[in-house]
């Protein structure tokens, strides 16, 4: 489904990411870990087209989206859930989950059921204010925003970080839950390595702007993917 090939980035001469390639599958989640500063966000970024590529490719569903606006890949079902969240904090919970609609058709625009079961107390909150909820439940918020989407391709930048434990744990049984469903692809961007070890099917290690290290679920050892980060 997501195929990127030796894909560069650079923010003027500082160059971000570095012959980087990845691919992610329906019903697994590709999991990219690294220390802060090695490129993963920027990678993320590459992939719903906020930083332009400077070479490789970027295929989605068999079809090249290098050149594509942001908006033109979340409408072919790219879905995004940014470090920081990024909520609207003056917005309601419902008014939040709604701006999800901006690439549906008009007769998609419903908050899929799933939203609720995975994170009920979001519906408990639907009238308040995304500012007022806690940074866990504002985590929970922002990832329902990107699912009312109906993503193909569901990328998290670091959903753990800042969260209480009971909310990482809520946000992991969401994450194994939408990989059972088989028909979403799911790229995990993580520091948090048990975390990650626990959900992901395929592991992709960064330093300075390239993949330094990968490995399957079969062939996955801590040890080594830890010694990778501390490179």
């Amino acid at each position: 489904m997501l195929d990127v090939t030796n894909i560069s980035l650079s923010y003027g001469a500082a160059q971000a990411l570095r012959g980087v390639s990845l691919t992610a599958e329906p019903g697994q989640v590709t999991c990219v870990l690294g220390r802060n500063g090695v490129g993963k966000t920027s990678l993320l970024r590459a992939l719903v087209g906020q930083q332009p590529i400077s070479g490789g490719t970027i295929a989605f569903d068999g079809q090249d989206i290098s050149a594509l606006k942001p908006y033109e890949r979340a409408r072919r079902g790219i879905g995004f859930v940014p470090q920081g969240r990024e909520i609207f904090p003056l917005l309601t919970v419902e008014e939040n989950l709604r701006t999800g609609f901006a690439p549906l058709k008009r007769n998609d625009r419903s908050i899929p059921d799933d939203v609720f079961s995975l994170f009920p107390v979001l519906q408990s909150m639907l009238g308040r204010r995304g500012g007022d909820l806690s940074g866990g439940q504002q985590q929970q918020l922002a990832i329902g925003r990107a699912l009312v989407m109906r993503p193909k391709l569901l990328l998290l930048d670091e959903p753990t970080e800042g969260i209480q434990p009971s909310i990482i744990k809520d946000i992991g049984r969401a994450i194994a839950y939408l990989r059972s469903l088989g028909n979403i692809a799911i790229v995990l961007v993580e520091q948090y390595l048990d975390f990650a070890c626990e959900l992901g099917d395929k592991f992709a290690v960064m330093d300075r702007g390239a993949v330094t290290f990968t490995c399957d679920r079969a062939d996955l050892d801590p040890s080594a993917i830890s010694r990778a980060m501390a490179l």
